[in-house]
Parts: structure tokens; C-alpha cells; sequence
């Protein structure tokens, strides 16, 4: 009588490897499949399919070994080779389910190149053993990072990625690591945040300005408003995330605690950016014609029937006082004004070199009172050098003591810096007055352009600029030009041309010519 053939398993090959740290010693994908390969042709096992993963096994849910249990449950096959247990599993649930398998005989046998583990009590026990042993050793690392990471931060370094403008040391050893400026990023982000302070852009203008003329199109929209959120940047970081602990970071803050709540406040304190219509450029600047109130601004929204919404600024007089008859006036008609008074404000192109060479004129009769300023102070600091050199000789000679030294020392070096700082500021007013007065023209050639293409602060600079005693009465802005910008007005209105030529502005001596470039406005100069 024939004995009862056995019929021939069939097997999963199932190759596993993740990226984490835990796997990093571990074989490639393909080294695995090899061996396991030789290993399935040693031993004469049927492979039915090749099984590949890329996934941590850590916790539960990976795609194709999932895939493979239930597979395994329709009987397409009743063993699995794998390099080793932990390929298999390194947590609880799909440890057991192994186990769970093998006890309802739908899983007979896991081979792997070191031990084969077969439907048995003992064997089942191991296989157990060896996949929460590496449960085990998960479980130790994660407590070790966790006592790291709270080293780390004790020391005054952020855990983690370092944000946009820093760079991580993955260089240094391990318990060395910091983190240090990108000598790329740090500038680029820093300009970034002075943008924003200065008013003169929105903070969605910066970023479109990042994007598309910096080249930082890796930057998205929602990245960067974390980025101007995050305390990082003045120096302190809160760890863990949402746990309301802050630490003061080593690394090199980019701003200070004051810029970072001036962000803060253009874009509202941690809510939504700030729509620029929320806040009005010449609030605090404007005087009621009628009562002498400040004007203010509000805005007002219009629905229509069609379901369009419209969006109206209007500047009206705050009526303080009492009553009021002014009406008020939405801000494109005001503007209109104002660029219409900018208009003036336009210097014939020959003007601008008529200007600069008048100026140099103006400083040539200067120039010999200058170098006798010059001479006089050369002078005297060679005198100071000299008697230095001769407390060195007295004191060697010992002539005077130690302490007389220092003191007459102390006094002289003052001087000498006291002197050569005058001799510097001497050499340098022509340069400057001329660079400033090169700075006023400029402004005054470009502030239409400005007026219409910059943020709301540039707009109100320029109107500051443009002249004094603003006022507002039927719905019309009177601005006071005199004190600011008469010159360049009637230079532009071309009644100062002389048989085609360009002529001074006659408003008195020279001197009063020099005051009305070299003081035009405070506003002007500091751009």
C-alpha cells in the first residue's frame, strides 16, 4: 500500500527594509531577495510571489504585508520566507496575528536563512520571542531619542530640522550637533522680515516678491506664514510642540523680540494676515478745513442684488468738536489729488544736471575756507601725535611715573580720536551734502511712480514729503508746498527758463538757495 504523498507548500518570499535608524544595518531589498533566493533553491521551496516593502514595522498598517496575511487566509499559500523575524514584525498586533495564523493551520511554516519555525508550541513561542524582542528594542530607542532630545534642549538647541535661513550639523558627532546660520538663506529670509517691518510691503507682496524675483520657489504660502510665525527667529523655541514650555535657544537669533511682535501685530496676532485695507495711510496726517478735527478713515462694504461685494474706504472729519458740515470722501478721489499734486513734482529731465552742477558750484566757493579747515585740523593732529611720541620718550627716560603715563596717555589718545574723526567729517561734507541732495532729486523724479506702486507707509512718507498743513474741506485736500517743494514746482512749471536755459530759482541769497535743497524735508533724506 502507497504511503499518502505530502503535498508541496507554498511560499511568500517577503523582503522588507525602512530608512530609519533601526533598519540602517540592515540588508538592501535586493541582498535579501538574493539570499533568500539561493536560500528557497537550497532547500527546494515554491515561491509563489515575490513580496517587496519599503515601510517601517513599528506599528501596524503596512499595505503589502497586509495584502499578504489575508492572502495567506485564502490559502494562496501556507508559508513565508524572511530574512529574519523582525522583517516580519516589530509590534504586538501583527506579531500576533502571525501567531493567530499558525493556530487556525493557515500558516505551517516561516523559514528564514538561520531557523525555520514550524506550526509547533515551542516554535510559535520563539517566533513570539524574537518579534518582541524586537518590539523591545524599539521601544528602549525611542526612550533613549526622548532622553536626547531632552538633553538637547537643556543645552539650548532646537530638536529637529532647523527652519528656513539655518542649517542643521549633521557633520559633527553625535552629542555635538547644533545649529549654525545658512550663509544663503539667513540673509535672503532676514531681508524678508525687514521688508515687512518697514510698511512699505504686505506681507503677501514680500513673498511674491520671494518667489518670483528671488527664486525661492520652494517656498509656499502656508511655509511662509509659519515662518514669520514661529518665535525661532528672536532666539526661543518651545519644546514639545503645544506643551507651553519655552526655552532660550543658543543658536544666533535673526530678529528681536521687538521686531518679532511688530510682525505679529501687522498680521494679527496669530490669526489671518491682515487685509492692507484694514489699516488707512494718511489717518493722523489730515485736518478738518471746516473745524480743525483730524480726519479719520472707515471702511464700508456694498452688496449688490447680482451677489458682487464692493469694498469703499472713505476719509471724513472725526467731528471731536461738535458738528460738522463736511461731507466725506472715498480714498481713490483723494489720491487722484494727491498724484495730481505730485504731477507738478516732475523735473524736466536737464534739470537734474543743472541742479548737481549748480550745487557743485555753490560748494567751489566753499572750497578754500574748507582747506584751511582742513589744514588747521592736520595741524593740530600732529601736534597731539607729537606729544604723544614725547610722553613715550618721558616715560622711558623716567622722567614720569607709570601712573602719570597712563593718565596723560588716556588724555592724549582722546584727543588724537576726537581730531582724527573732525579731519574725517570735513573730508567727507562735500561728498555728503552732494549725495544727499542727489537723494531729494531722485525722490522728487520718481514719487509718482512710488506713490501709485508702493505699500501704504510709502504713500504716507511721500505725502509727509510732499508738504504741510494738510487740510480737508469739500472734499478737496489742500497741501501747503512752499516750505517742501517750491523749488522743484516752479522749476517744473518752467518759469525759471532763461532763453531755453535752466536758472536758479530766485528765492533770495544763496544761502536761502542751499536751505531749500539741504532742508527740503527730514522724510526726504532718510530714504
Amino acid at each position: 500500500m502507497n504511503q499518502e504523498v505530502q503535498p508541496k507548500l507554498k511560499y511568500f518570499l517577503y523582503a522588507r527594509k525602512s530608512s530609519e535608524q533601526e533598519d540602517r544595518q540592515v540588508l538592501s531589498i535586493d541582498s535579501q531577495k538574493s539570499e533568500l533566493e539561493a536560500l528557497a533553491k537550497r532547500e527546494r521551496l515554491h515561491i509563489v510571489e515575490r513580496l517587496e516593502e519599503s515601510y517601517s514595522a513599528k506599528a501596524p498598517g503596512r499595505e503589502i504585508f497586509n495584502q499578504m496575511i489575508k492572502r495567506i487566509e485564502k490559502g494562496e499559500a501556507e508559508g513565508i520566507i524572511a530574512w529574519h523575524p523582525n522583517r516580519l514584525s516589530r509590534n504586538s498586533v501583527d506579531t500576533g496575528y502571525l501567531v493567530y495564523l499558525m493556530d487556525q493551520n493557515r500558516l505551517l511554516e516561516i523559514h528564514t536563512p538561520g531557523q525555520t519555525f514550524k506550526n509547533t508550541p515551542n516554535d510559535k513561542f520563539l517566533l513570539n520571542l524574537l518579534c518582541s524582542q524586537a518590539k523591545l528594542e524599539n521601544d528602549n530607542k525611542g526612550i533613549d531619542v526622548k532622553r536626547g532630545l531632552r538633553r538637547k534642549v537643556e543645552m539650548g538647541w532646537h530638536p529637529g530640522p532647523a527652519p528656513v535661513g539655518y542649517k542643521n550639523t549633521p557633520d559633527k558627532l553625535k552629542g555635538f550637533r547644533t545649529i549654525r546660520k545658512d550663509p544663503r538663506m539667513f540673509p535672503i529670509i532676514r531681508k524678508m522680515f525687514d521688508m515687512l517691518l518697514s510698511g512699505d510691503f504686505t506681507a503677501p507682496r514680500v513673498h511674491e516678491i520671494a518667489v518670483e524675483k528671488w527664486g525661492l520657489k520652494n517656498l509656499a504660502r502656508s511655509g511662509y506664514y509659519r515662518l514669520l510665525y514661529n518665535p525661532f527667529y528672536y532666539g526661543w523655541f518651545e519644546w514639545p510642540k503645544g506643551s507651553g514650555n519655552w526655552h532660550k535657544g543658543k543658536h544666533e537669533p535673526m530678529i528681536t523680540r521687538d521686531e518679532y511682535d511688530r510682525v505679529q501685530k501687522m498680521l494679527g496676532h496669530g490669526s489671518k494676515p491682515k487685509p492692507e485695507t484694514h489699516t488707512f495711510a494718511y489717518t493722523g496726517m489730515i485736518r478738518c478745513g471746516e473745524c480743525g478735527c483730524m480726519v479719520t478713515a472707515e471702511n464700508k462694504i456694498k452688496k449688490n442684488k447680482n451677489g458682487n461685494v464692493h469694498h469703499y474706504t472713505y476719509y471724513h472729519c472725526t467731528k471731536r468738536k461738535g458738528p460738522c458740515s463736511q461731507k466725506c470722501i472715498e480714498v481713490n478721489e483723494l489720491e487722484k489729488q494727491i498724484k495730481k499734486t505730485l504731477a507738478k513734482v516732475q523735473p524736466p529731465e536737464e534739470f537734474h544736471g543743472w541742479a548737481m552742477k549748480w550745487l557743485r558750484n555753490e560748494n567751489e566757493r566753499e572750497a578754500g575756507d574748507r582747506n584751511a579747515i582742513l589744514s588747521n585740523q592736520q595741524k593740530n593732529y600732529e601736534t597731539c601725535v607729537k606729544k604723544l611720541d614725547a610722553l613715550i620718550d618721558m616715560r622711558a627716560s623716567g622722567e614720569i611715573s607709570e601712573e602719570e603715563f597712563k593718565k596723560k596717555k588716556s588724555e592724549i589718545g582722546q584727543e588724537k580720536i576726537r581730531l582724527h574723526e573732525l579731519l574725517n567729517d570735513t573730508d567727507n561734507r562735500v561728498d555728503s551734502w552732494l549725495q544727499t541732495a542727489d537723494n531729494v532729486l531722485t525722490f522728487a523724479g520718481d514719487a509718482n511712480e512710488a506713490f501709485t506702486e508702493r505699500g501704504q507707509h510709502a504713500r504716507k512718507v511721500i505725502l509727509s514729503a510732499l508738504g504741510s498743513n494738510l487740510l480737508l474741506q469739500d472734499k478737496n485736500i489742500r497741501i501747503d508746498t512752499d516750505s517742501a517743494l517750491l523749488p522743484l514746482i516752479l522749476v517744473s512749471s518752467g518759469s525759471n527758463r532763461k532763453n531755453g536755459r535752466l536758472e536758479p530759482v530766485e528765492t533770495g541769497s544763496n544761502k536761502e538757495k542751499s536751505r531749500a535743497f539741504n532742508s527740503a524735508n527730514p522724510m526726504w533724506l532718510r530714504r
